[in-house]
């Protein structure tokens, strides 16, 4: 467990000596609600979102964002770049196996995803009075699932990119069509039948919904649970699958 938080607060330190990194992982999501809430429509109420007003809606999405992209960049790259450099062969002739190594870069993206989380909710109450989590315990429920589902993908994409730079085009690729079935461009509640149905069954589609439903009071529907953990299962099983130290 030492060896554990150790390599954590070193590959911490190293993520925090990348300033573009730093940036859109952790700052451009505060920065991006601050920029919609300053938008005088969205602070509206609006009959066909159910007299809700469009910065409600968009707190879990940019929360989904930070997920998304922890999981599609951050992760995935770091692995590869590892792996192809040598790194993780290396580790498995000393006593910290490569598997704390992955350990330690799931606890930190977490760790990390869920201090931007706290932030982009403390902004939306405090500077646009959104609705903190009815169902707080639903809420967290709903990021768990949703943060394992991406991060399954994430590792998915580590196990099969040939280098750091592949793994970071792969996730580029990714990131921006999950986004939109999470509703970055434009909210479930605005998107026709087709696409809901098919952002139901998409992980940032079905954690955007399970995070808004805990917000009204709700606990997440089981077909969006389902789908989360069908999402890890599957991506997770793949990854352990094909994943290579060397």
């Amino acid at each position: 467990m030492s060896a554990l938080a150790r390599l954590t607060k070193t590959e911490t330190k190293l993520f925090f000596r990348e300033p573009s990194a730093v940036f859109f992982a952790l700052a451009f999501q505060p920065i991006l609600l601050i920029i919609l809430g300053s938008i005088p429509a969205m602070r509206e109420p609006d009959n066909a979102l159910g007299g809700l007003r469009s910065i409600d809606l968009y707190v879990p999405i940019i929360i989904a964002m930070a997920i998304a992209m922890f999981s599609t960049s951050m992760l995935p790259q770091q692995f590869a770049s590892y792996r192809e450099k040598g790194v993780l062969r290396r580790m498995r002739t000393t006593p910290v196996k490569p598997s704390v190594m992955l350990s330690a870069q799931l606890l930190m993206c977490t760790s990390m995803s869920v201090g931007v989380m706290i932030v982009v909710l403390a902004i939306g109450r405090l500077a646009f009075k959104v609705n903190l989590p009815a169902q707080p315990l639903a809420y967290v429920l709903g990021y768990v699932l949703c943060t394992l589902a991406m991060f399954s993908i994430g590792l998915l994409v580590a196990s099969l990119a040939p280098s750091g730079k592949g793994a970071g085009a792969i996730g580029t690729l990714l990131f921006f069509p999950v986004m939109f079935f999470g509703g970055l461009w434009a909210p479930r509640a605005t998107m026709n039948d087709l696409l809901r149905h098919i952002s139901d069954f998409t992980p940032l589609g079905a954690g955007v919904q399970s995070l808004q439903d805990a917000t009204a009071g709700h606990w997440p529907q089981l077909l969006h649970i389902g789908v989360m953990v069908g999402w890890t299962i599957v991506a997770g099983g793949l990854a352990a699958r094909y994943f290579r130290w060397e």
